[in-house]
């Protein structure tokens, strides 16, 4: 069997000490998270983690169901496979000569991507997009040679008109404990 990279959305209670039972459940099971996004969702109180993992379709259905039985968890769903909308946001800061300056800039503006900060011996450019644009652009920029780098994770979500990871919010009587 192989593995892919899937994109799991938790729907989970906001509260102190969720994330780390999250990731420990992954950690338990022997699977490396690639990345995790977590921020509030449109429902008050409840937060919407973003998870990237590799693994089997079969592991990672499983981690899926134990996770679902976690009793923060208010919905779990594997979006591999569905139409999604992702992206990821980077900072990436670079080498910047006199000589090298305005090259840097072209290469930025091609990418659409901006110039967040400026100093003597460097500029810091701020990119949003899909994991294939982001790296293309720290391709490019190696050349000049990348000081610093820091990458949000993939955050996505399905296109169009389908509510599949809208949460229905459980009443408290309704989870079980582990």
């Amino acid at each position: 069997m192989s593995t892919i990279k899937h994109t799991l959305i938790a729907m989970v209670e906001n509260k102190p000490g969720v994330l780390n039972r999250v990731a420990s459940l992954f950690r338990r099971r022997g699977f490396n998270i690639e990345s995790i996004a977590v921020g509030q969702s449109e429902t008050p109180n409840i937060s919407r983690m973003t998870i990237v993992v590799d693994g089997t379709n079969t592991s990672v259905e499983q981690v899926r169901k134990q996770l679902d039985k976690l009793i923060e968890t208010v919905k779990v769903t594997d979006i591999t496979s569905d139409n999604i909308v992702s992206r990821e946001l980077a900072l990436v800061k670079v080498k910047a000569t006199s000589a090298t300056r305005s090259e840097i800039i072209q290469i930025v503006d091609i990418f659409r991507a901006n110039i967040v900060d400026v100093s003597s011996d460097s500029l810091t450019v701020e990119v949003t997009g899909d994991e294939e644009k982001l790296s293309s652009l720290f391709n490019l920029l190696s050349r000049f040679g990348i000081k610093e780098m820091c990458r949000t994770g993939r955050i996505a979500m399905t296109r169009g008109n389908i509510t599949e990871t809208k949460p229905r919010v459980p009443k408290q009587s309704e989870k079980s404990e582990e």
